[in-house]
């Protein structure tokens, strides 16, 4: 009898425990923060995909060169624009021409080239692994040298080459260019700080990519990057003021957002305390409109500082003080506020998307925003890898670096053809892709001798000549719907930034890799 009672009393008790097993077990589960996954070493196995994708949409810079061609890889492209500048005794032969036409607008160019230095410094490696580092640095130099010949003495910086007017009333070949190529400059008396500070931007991120391979040309740059961040914030005006005409092409929704760019790029380039107090405590609550989630473009790049400024948080930053630290902090969160928004199933999801998924933010060049999104979703995971950091918080929710690397690759293979087009938007890379760009050097037959008046080419029904390898075109209309005209500008004009900026999101995505905690 005594042994029954005990047998049942046992039964009771591990019923008991197993209950409060499981109610331990559940309690745990939902405060439990999840582990982060193990950080990357140096890169792993290559993905084919994106890197011939990497591979195509590099040779887009080779087709937008201006000047005296050097190891031209490009059979239809030559020589052109070799007296740029000289009519002011600069040379400004360099440089790209920024979309189809054949203007340079130093605005637009300069960001490709920070673009370009910020994918290289964080992702060089996994460039190199896929044998696409040497290109990348090619065109990252091509414009550099333009830029450092734009800035010929400390208060004067040329922004554009030609007259956009001009230039757009002909349909020709960049290398049997016979129109006027006016310069057009800023100055003291006519600032353009949006365009300076960029500038600065480009040449101070160069610098840091070019440190260990050429110190000259790499103090050379930062000695441009400091007078010209110098002279952008001493003599403040936007450059759509200075120079109307500007407006129609590229015209600045403000400079206080280049000016915190161009300074977070020379603290990373020097270390020097005043630039990281500049974006911190002197400006960010002014200039930084923390809390407020933005796109990253030519014209905005809030959401480029707030995630290259996270890199400082995330990995520490020497001798910083406090009120410097919370700046830092600051600019984190509104970088989480932006990853957030970008998350398909975060409650702050941005709801402007395609039926099939794709951010869609304007129909003109519809997929500038989602490609350089894509970018900093990648390189903000990454950061959240190599700092063990398991998770970023969304109204309660919780996401992993993996989330975000998710929402980079279904972007990046919308672009490459897995969208309702069935179609690559990048020309060159998969079996179908768009054939009419909107782009005169590789709309004219390289034998035409068109002159200024090649108009026929424009409106021809057939399919480009001349293949515009690289090129990243406008992009789909909100429906997910794409119209392969030539005279369709709106989706069928690719552009150098964007080519950046794919460049970059490709980079990162070619292989596995932590990102280094320092550039330098």
């Amino acid at each position: 009898m005594g042994a029954s009672k005990c047998t049942g009393w046992l039964i009771v008790l591990v019923a008991v425990a197993l209950v409060v097993t499981a109610a331990v077990v559940a309690i745990t589960k939902k405060t439990q923060h999840p582990e982060a996954l193990p950080v990357p070493g140096p890169p792993g196995a290559i993905n084919q995909k994106y890197a011939e994708a990497l591979s195509v949409a590099l040779q887009f810079f080779q087709v937008q060169k201006s000047g005296k061609l050097v190891n031209n890889k490009i059979p239809w492209r030559g020589d052109s624009g070799l007296d740029d500048g000289k009519e002011e005794k600069v040379d400004l032969s360099k440089g790209m021409y920024d979309a189809g036409d054949h203007m340079k607008f130093g605005f637009p160019m300069a960001f490709t080239a920070t673009v370009l230095s910020w994918s290289i410094l964080e992702y060089g490696d996994q460039m190199k692994a896929a044998k696409q580092l040497d290109p990348a640095l090619d065109a990252l130099k091509w414009i550099t040298d333009y830029l450092i010949n734009a800035h010929p003495s400390d208060g004067v910086l040329y922004v554009q080459v030609g007259d956009p007017d001009l230039d757009h009333k002909c349909w020709d070949r960049p290398e049997e260019m016979t129109k006027k190529r006016p310069v057009t400059q800023i100055n003291k008396k006519t600032p353009g700080t949006e365009v300076a500070a960029e500038t600065a931007a480009a040449m101070a991120a160069a610098s840091i990519v070019f440190k260990t391979i050429n110190t000259t040309y790499s103090d050379s740059l930062l000695q441009h990057a400091q007078q010209l961040f110098t002279f952008a914030d001493t003599y403040r005006g936007s450059y759509s003021v200075s120079i109307p005409h500007v407006q129609k092409f590229y015209n600045s929704t403000g400079y206080l957002d280049e000016l915190l760019w161009a300074a977070s790029w020379l603290y990373h380039a020097t270390g020097d305390q005043i630039y990281l107090s500049y974006v911190t405590v002197e400006n960010g609550n002014a200039f930084a409109n923390w809390g407020r989630p933005t796109w990253f473009s030519w014209d905005d790049k809030r959401a480029g500082t707030q995630v290259l400024l996270s890199r400082v948080h995330f990995f520490g930053s020497k001798d910083s003080s406090n009120a410097e630290q919370k700046g830092l902090q600051m600019y984190r969160k509104t970088a989480e506020v932006v990853m957030c928004g970008l998350l398909p199933e975060s409650p702050t999801a941005t709801k402007s998307r395609t039926d099939d998924g794709l951010v869609w933010i304007d129909q003109w060049n519809s997929l500038q925003h989602p490609v350089a999104a894509s970018f900093l979703a990648v390189v903000y995971s990454d950061y959240m890898l190599t700092s063990r950091t398991a998770e970023v918080q969304c109204n309660g929710e919780s996401f992993t670096p993996m989330d975000l690397r998710k929402f980079a690759i279904s972007q990046a293979d919308y672009v490459l053809g897995d969208n309702p087009m069935e179609m690559s938007y990048l020309v060159g890379y998969g079996s179908s892709y768009p054939q009419q760009v909107h782009h005169r050097g590789a709309s004219i037959p390289a034998n035409a001798n068109s002159g200024c008046k090649g108009w026929q080419w424009l409106s021809s029904p057939d399919p480009n000549p001349n293949v515009a390898t690289g090129a990243l075109v406008g992009g789909p209309f909100k429906n997910d719907s794409y119209i392969d005209l030539r005279n369709n500008s709106m989706q069928a004009e690719p552009t150098t930034y964007s080519s950046a900026s794919l460049v970059a999101l490709l980079s990162g995505l070619v292989t596995t890799s932590s990102v280094a905690q320092s550039f330098t």
